[in-house]
């Protein structure tokens, strides 16, 4: 399974560690001639989502990656590219790729000091220690958004089709389940 990873900024190369650990084939794609539409899915990491917007952008891969996600092509987005994914952005900054039918809120928790761990109940996976930096999270699901965790009262996980978005992330825990269950969702398992 080829999985491209975006290695434009943030914290990717723990996402690719998981992946690979799982028996995935990895690509780093960091200018459009690294992204290939035959890519079984892709992950867009954390970070800081108006810089990896302004990249996308800059580097020409926004509208065949829109047009690659539209097409139906699996996406895992943790924390900043959450927010690259939705069609709202609280606070009036302009949608990124805007293929999540959801509203974010950025920073939702606060600067770096506002960080924090919480067991959440992640529907698909179980019980999982999520780890939250300078967290958003969903303020609004519309139609064909399935939520799939809530932390505290706040939506912290959502799927709609085939791509899975999470406000914390996933690949600093040492777990690898929701990386499989993101693996299972390409396979048409989940």
């Amino acid at each position: 399974m080829k999985i491209g990873v975006f290695a434009l900024q943030g914290a990717f190369i723990e996402h690719e560690h998981m992946l690979l650990s799982l028996g995935a084939e990895v690509t780093e794609i960091r200018r459009l001639e690294h992204f290939s539409p035959d890519f079984d899915g892709i992950v867009l990491p954390g970070g800081e989502s108006t810089v990896q917007g302004k990249l996308l952008r800059e580097e020409g891969l926004m509208e065949p990656l829109r047009k690659a996600i539209e097409g139906g092509m699996p996406v895992l987005a943790t924390c900043a590219g959450l927010i690259l994914l939705a069609k709202q952005i609280e606070g009036g900054e302009k949608p990124h790729l805007a293929t999540m039918n959801i509203a974010v809120r950025r920073n939702a928790y606060g600067r770096q000091l506002g960080s924090f761990h919480a067991d959440v109940n992640l529907k698909g996976v179980g019980k999982f220690p999520a780890v939250f930096i300078r967290a958003p999270y969903v303020s609004r699901v519309g139609e064909g958004v399935d939520v799939l965790c809530e932390e505290a009262g706040k939506i912290v996980a959502v799927r709609q089709e085939k791509m899975l978005a999470l406000a914390f992330h996933p690949e600093l825990t040492g777990d690898a389940r929701v990386h499989e269950y993101f693996l299972n969702i390409i396979k048409g398992e989940a």
